[in-house]
């Protein structure tokens, strides 16, 4: 039997009939036992090291092929900037790479670009992923709505759906079951 907990989803935990044993649990075994569980955007970021890649191999390889005599040569500290525009541009790309969201028993660690929020289980009142949502967005007990830019439908809606399905479940389990 199950019973509905305060973020409107069923919970099973100690008192509640969880496969009709009456054990706690709402998180399946197989999840409880790989934490700490890591969700990040694979494709987001194997697109963006690539494109921070060829962005500083060019800007390196055309820094080295400007004319260094002639007519209108380039100075070498100019030279030296161009490549490094290259790198400031993959750092700023790498920082979209970021983003990633850790489950532990401990509570969730959600790294978006700028910020880390540390949160425990019990915080997290609904995790949602609605249709045009890009990532997840979680609404915590102070009324406020924390992004989770690590779970995004752009690696797949199948696999953002099995995502959101198993941070639930580890929600369920450790806010209210355990």
């Amino acid at each position: 039997m199950e019973s509905m907990a305060p973020n409107g989803f069923p919970t099973r935990g100690p008192g509640a009939a969880a496969g009709g044993d009456g054990a706690g649990g709402g998180a399946p075994a197989s999840t409880a036992s790989k934490l700490p569980v890591t969700w990040r955007p694979h494709r987001t970021r194997a697109i963006i090291h690539a494109v921070a890649a060829v962005l500083v191999v060019s800007m390196t390889a055309i820094a080295a092929l400007l004319p260094s005599d002639g007519g209108q040569p380039w100075p070498l500290p100019d030279r030296i900037a161009f490549a490094g525009i290259g790198f400031a541009g993959a750092i700023v790309l790498l920082v979209l790479a970021r983003p990633k969201a850790v489950g532990s028993a401990e509570g969730l660690k959600v790294v978006n670009m700028l910020r880390t929020h540390r949160l425990e289980w019990a915080q997290i009142v609904a995790v949602n992923l609605r249709s045009g949502d890009p990532w997840v967005l979680l609404d915590l007990d102070d009324g406020t709505t924390l992004s989770v830019m690590g779970i995004q439908p752009a690696d797949g809606l199948d696999a953002a759906r099995a995502a959101v399905a198993e941070l639930r479940a580890l929600v369920d389990y450790y806010s209210y079951g355990a």
